[in-house]
């Protein structure tokens, strides 16, 4: 099965081309300003090696695009905010925690209305289908069609939310809705603020699939094509440009799901060293474990699935102070090939001190003769001391565990590093990133609070419908197997009522 993986860094484009399990061919070009141009250069060198024969089955991209446009403030659409949560939902109005440039970003509209339910499910007060339709007639003269709604522990009682989606379809026909409960957990701020960022990029999303659909078309490639997620899976690309947010911090756990392939491991720590940033994370069964804590992301506070990294500031194009020694956090990126000393430029980086230390042959090793040896070994213990720390505080067990490094700046990492058994090197660590988008599988999966049913019912529903959420995804039904079940009673609901999350996954339906 002949497969192309592509992931977009901040500063490396990444892509492979693989039949079954064997790497046809890899390239890293550096990501371009505007991103499609370096697209299309991975893409067309790894289409120019499929051959006669067997066509491309799968394409599957990880792109930055959407995390970058909520950290640049960029590309994001005015959206409109209904609260269904009235009386008591009033004192902390929607956006009230985010920062002041990303909220201007998106000027949003903000309507709060009666209704919601009590932690017990049962009706906080009546919700106001009229409140609804004079939100939707104010939103639709606004000229704003994409639209979050949330509402008072909506995860235990979607009726508000599912309701008030009716009313304002009818109302707008070519709305896009996000509702909080299909991607937050409890906690109304959190899940509300997750549906919102959601909201703001969903048109962005439509037109980056389109892009990303175009760059394959002129490459010839006509295969169907799936965009990576957070938890180290794909979706197909139309259904995860409704849920853009699912793939912030997709880039990482490409790498860990590469590092699992290469090394064979599924339990091991990964540092996904990139051009900018390092990323430390936790392989679990094969997979990335989850944050289960609250994630910021450009400084808004959100409650979802997301993996649980740590980001350093240590990467291949990393500035260092020539005076000082000091590392970071600000890095050349992709302009490292102009502006690294090695590739005649006049910064001084990591890179660079790693070629004066011998640790990898690029560029022109003469232009960092001049560097001082003492500068370049205390250099070199700042980045162990760097690793160590983040190593650390990543770990679960007070045992040492291996630790794989991939990613184009793995030469960086010492290969001794206090906790860590051993530090892992393989051959086409480089390419991680694309390598473990082209061998991801689809997943489905719920998180939500039941009552009224008998804990086999509710793992019983929810195992239903996380298959049907990998279905239409691009799963295929014959393969789902159920990889993670976490049942947890809530002792002060009644009815029985318990946290259901399960997760299933399943392989590529190509028919």
């Amino acid at each position: 099965m002949k497969r192309i993986g592509i992931d977009v860094g901040g500063t490396n484009t990444d892509a492979v081309l693989i039949d079954g399990e064997k790497i046809i061919a890899s390239i890293k070009v550096p990501t371009t300003q505007d991103v499609m141009s370096g697209v299309k250069a991975a893409l067309s060198h790894v289409a120019g090696h499929v051959g006669a024969g067997r066509p491309i089955d799968a394409v599957m991209i990880g792109t930055t695009h959407f995390t970058n446009a909520v950290v640049e403030r960029a590309r994001l659409e005015r959206v409109a905010a209904i609260r269904i949560a009235l009386p008591t939902g009033a004192s902390l109005p929607p956006m009230c925690d985010w920062p002041d440039d990303l909220r201007a970003a998106v000027d949003p509209l903000i309507f709060m209305v009666h209704g919601g339910h009590e932690y017990d499910g049962s009706p906080l007060v009546p919700m106001i289908p009229d409140e609804i339709r004079e939100a939707a007639m104010k939103i639709r003269d606004a000229g704003i069609t994409s639209i979050a709604i949330s509402a008072t522990f909506s995860p235990l009682t979607t009726e508000c939310e599912v309701k008030a989606a009716e009313i304002v379809r009818s109302v707008i026909p070519d709305a896009r809705i996000t509702l909080s409960h299909t991607l937050g957990r409890i906690g109304l701020l959190e899940r509300e603020n997750v549906a919102l960022l959601n909201a703001a990029l969903q048109a962005l999303g439509k037109t980056t699939v389109k892009a990303f659909s175009d760059a394959l078309r002129e490459a010839g490639v006509t295969a169907p094509f799936y965009l990576t997620q957070n938890d180290g899976t794909v979706a197909l690309a139309d259904v995860a440009a409704a849920n853009p947010v699912h793939s912030f911090a997709s880039g990482p756990t490409n790498s860990m799901r590469g590092a699992a392939f290469l090394t064979g491991l599924s339990d091991a720590m990964v540092i996904d060293v990139g051009g900018t940033t390092s990323d430390i994370g936790c392989l679990v069964g094969g997979f990335p474990r989850e944050a289960n804590n609250i994630v910021h992301i450009g400084g808004v506070r959100t409650l979802f699935r997301m993996p649980d990294l740590l980001p350093i500031a240590l990467g291949g194009g990393t500035i260092i102070d020539p005076e000082t020694g000091k590392i970071g956090p600000r890095s050349v990126g992709y302009r490292i090939l102009t502006e690294a000393r090695v590739f005649g430029g006049n910064t001084l980086t990591t890179s660079d001190v790693a070629v004066a230390a011998g640790l990898i042959e690029i560029g022109d090793r003469d232009r960092v003769r001049d560097l001082d040896p003492a500068f370049v070994k205390a250099s070199l213990e700042r980045i162990r001391d760097m690793v160590t720390d983040s190593f650390d505080q990543m770990k679960t067990s007070a045992e040492d565990v291996p630790l794989i490094a991939v990613g184009g700046g793995a030469f960086l990492i010492p290969d001794k590093i206090a906790g860590a058994s051993e530090v892992l090197r393989v051959e086409n660590a480089g390419v991680a990133n694309a390598l473990g988008a082209a061998m991801a599988q689809v997943s489905g999966e719920v998180d939500q609070v039941f009552s009224g049913l008998s804990r086999d019912e509710a793992l019983a529903k929810a195992e239903a419908e996380a298959q049907n959420a990998a279905v239409a995804s691009g799963a295929s039904r014959e393969s789902l197997k159920t990889l993670e079940v976490e049942d947890i009673p809530i002792a002060y609901l009644p009815g029985g009522a318990r946290r259901v999350r399960v997760r299933v996954i399943g392989d590529i339906a190509f028919n």
